[in-house]
């Protein structure tokens, strides 16, 4: 009976080696289609990893080979990291998600425009503050209006931003700003006398999970680079813009430590954190129309399952994560490049995924 019995387990786990390597030839080739560099994915339930694979190369025209400890860019996928530390912190007791900001800050009060009097923490965590889009690109302010710390020169970013940019009159469902998360952070640092950056290498500790910020490549050139849309590796570099708007774009990560974040918000919409109930994870990733703390939402496009799910760009990387409540499963897809081309073919690759997962395709 033993003997059957490891025989069976054999053919299992033969079966789901083969499918595992079915689903990396055709990544593979989208890859290489899609003039992607390095592709890195994984499928993950609440309790297992189903795929995982990092594949091509750390760099264009290299021998640096795709390796599972490639590190990339959240971009905007930062957010929902964000959004877990301050929700995290406000069960603590640090804030609350009705402090406002000038309660914090209310020696920046007089200078700033009136209208952003009266946001709260939970407003810039869920996209409903007001506010107008800033990014990387953006041409003011410039380096030298804005100097110190990493922490000092948020600080005088949202001292410039508050008091040179008008809110949005026009109303709208979601406020979709980087400004937003990084009031945020700075609330998150005057609350508990501690950076972001310290707070998010706590959470990281605490979680078994190595956060770090800015590209792979500045700290080991052996690491992942970025590419342009003109497949043009970026050079080892600080950006101090990404620097300002570290709560809302800079963390970096390898596949495997990001997987562990998210099976924790699986676990949680399954009602098996220790920390929040099924209830309070589910308001966070499904409880506001079309965001909610850090996750946006969506019905899949039959209208058969609801996704929360965030995406991220800060320049030369593209990464994805989708999660599916009612499957219990989470697509999660990292490429060293940002181009229309290469976001089309991680597209294409999330659909086969989900088909071949049992879920209803988001797109």
């Amino acid at each position: 009976m033993k003997k059957i019995l490891s025989i069976f387990i054999l053919f299992l786990n033969y079966n789901t080696l083969c499918y595992s390597q079915k689903n990396s030839q055709f990544v593979d080739s989208i890859r290489v289609k899609y003039n992607i560099p390095e592709i890195a994915y994984a499928i993950v339930s609440s309790d297992s990893i189903l795929e995982i694979n990092a594949l091509g190369y750390k760099k264009i025209n290299s021998n640096l080979k795709a390796e599972l400890s490639d590190r990339f860019r959240l971009g905007s996928i930062t957010k929902t990291v964000t959004a877990y530390l301050v929700a995290v912190l406000v069960k603590e007791g640090k804030l609350k998600w009705e402090t406002k900001f000038f309660d914090l800050y209310p020696e920046l009060k007089a200078g700033s425009n009136s209208n952003y009097y009266n946001f709260t923490l939970r407003d810039f965590i869920t996209f409903r503050a007001h506010m107008p889009t800033w990014s990387y690109g953006n041409k003011t302010p410039t380096q030298k209006e804005i100097k110190g710390t990493n922490p000092e020169q948020r600080y005088e970013f949202m001292k410039w931003f508050f008091a040179k940019t008008s809110s949005i009159s026009e109303k709208q469902d979601v406020y979709g700003s980087n400004p937003s998360y990084v009031a945020a952070g700075l609330m998150l640092e005057k609350a508990t006398g501690k950076t972001y950056e310290t707070l998010i290498q706590e959470l990281g500790k605490n979680l078994n999970i190595d956060f770090e910020f800015g590209q792979p490549n500045l700290k080991n050139k052996n690491q992942t680079w970025g590419h342009d849309e003109n497949l043009i590796p970026e050079k080892p570099a600080l950006n101090y813009k990404l620097n300002w708007l570290s709560s809302a774009g800079n963390i970096n990560a390898n596949l495997p430590d990001f997987c562990k974040f998210i099976q924790m918000q699986l676990q949680g919409l399954q009602g098996k954190s220790k920390l929040f109930t099924e209830e309070e994870f589910n308001y966070m990733h499904l409880g506001l129309p079309e965001f909610s703390f850090g996750w946006y939402s969506e019905l899949s496009k039959n209208n058969e399952q609801q996704y929360s799910f965030h995406n991220g760009n800060p320049g030369t990387f593209l990464t994805k994560v989708y999660i599916c409540k009612a499957t219990n499963k989470a697509f999660i897809l990292f490429a060293n490049i940002q181009s229309e081309k290469a976001d089309e073919g991680l597209i294409v690759i999330l659909k086969e995924l989900e088909t071949k997962h049992g879920c209803a395709p988001f797109y």
